[in-house]
């Protein structure tokens, strides 16, 4: 009987250890919206439900073109109410003059759908459809001949939760994610680039993203951001996130070849940093003036062996100013003007 007694003991200890292993890597593990993701150039992530509670931007009326309230009004689905969480794929394009211009997109979305209602509006306008183990994948065509061609949509109902998408030529993409999908039991699923640099990203980042600085910003091999262009090559590497600490902290990690080369670049942006900080001093006459002004004033460049590092405390006001375009960019699909056909809108 004693014998029986310890060998139960044992066997439940035992499970009690799996669960906690099981528990430990989900927890290390990326999102699965991010894990089903096929092979990409860059990967962007954001968490929307932080967001939501801190700022209640599902509150704000938002003002919508007539086609976007047709889409609200056809599936349901309010993006600002009811996303929870949305993850981007960058595709580098090798010809930048095509109908995808220098990138393409493959995306998954998190949130309350209903999937009856969707998959009817999709059927409306698509111009066909493909089964593809068990899930309709509906293509819509995008675009405007003359801003450089039509491009195709693919779009799929993943579950009772989740939207994939992916703009890019072929179906490999939307067939990988799905693919990716029906194996997300395990912890380990998720393309090359996440199993690389995910560890980097701070843990309980509520936004992050790795990969090329370049995508979508780079010009002519150089990065340009509004109209800035910074002492960056296009294929540097990076680790971006938003985490909240009482304040919220962004980090950008620009990680180069060399101590040397993280030198070189520290040095030039806390220069760029020191012109900016210059032309910037503008009397603050608004809450946002000045939550801008608060955020410039934290920003720090420093290097950390060969990483640039840039750090700032982003004011929860000036998140709050930009919660409702957010909440608008991030809607799963949304048509497009006066042709019956749909898009995405994209970070």
């Amino acid at each position: 009987m004693r014998k029986s007694t310890r060998y139960s003991l044992l066997l439940v200890l035992l499970l009690i250890a799996a669960l906690a292993a099981v528990l430990m890597l989900r927890k290390k593990a990326p999102p699965e919206v991010a894990s089903l993701l096929p092979e990409s150039d860059a990967i962007v992530y954001a968490n929307l439900r932080p967001l939501r509670l801190a700022t209640h931007f599902e509150r704000t009326i938002v003002k919508r073109s007539p086609i976007y309230q047709q889409f609200v009004d056809a599936t349901g689905i309010v993006p600002e109410r009811d996303l929870d969480a949305a993850a981007f794929a960058l595709h580098r394009m090798d010809d930048p003059r095509g109908p995808n211009g220098p990138v393409a997109y493959s995306e998954v979305f998190e949130g309350r759908f209903d999937g009856e209602r969707l998959e009817r509006y999709l059927t409306s306008i698509a111009v066909s459809k493909e089964n593809y183990a068990g899930h309709e994948i509906f293509t819509v065509p995008t675009g405007d001949p003359a801003d450089g061609g039509v491009r195709s949509l693919r779009v799929a109902r993943l579950g009772y939760d989740m939207i994939a998408a992916s703009n890019t030529p072929t179906t490999e993409q939307i067939h990988a994610i799905i693919d990716r999908y029906r194996a997300a039991a395990s912890p380990f699923v998720g393309s090359s680039l996440l199993s690389e640099r995910y560890g980097d990203v701070p843990l309980l980042s509520s936004a992050w993203a790795i990969g090329h600085i370049g995508l979508p910003f780079s010009e002519r091999g150089k990065i340009t951001v509004f109209g800035l262009e910074l002492p960056l090559p296009e294929d540097t590497t990076f680790v971006a996130s938003l985490q909240y600490r009482g304040v919220v902290r962004l980090r950008i990690d620009d990680i180069a070849p060399s101590e040397a080369d993280a030198i070189r670049s520290v040095d030039t942006l806390n220069t760029l940093l020191g012109i900016f900080r210059s032309i910037q001093r503008t009397p603050q006459d608004t809450p946002a003036d000045a939550a801008v002004a608060a955020a410039l004033a934290s920003l720090k460049i420093e290097r950390h062996d060969q990483r640039a590092v840039l750090t700032a405390n982003i004011p929860m006001e000036l998140i709050k100013q930009m919660a409702t375009p957010v909440a608008q960019d991030m809607a799963p699909v949304a048509p497009n003007t006066g042709s019956g056909t749909l898009s995405t809108t994209h970070p």
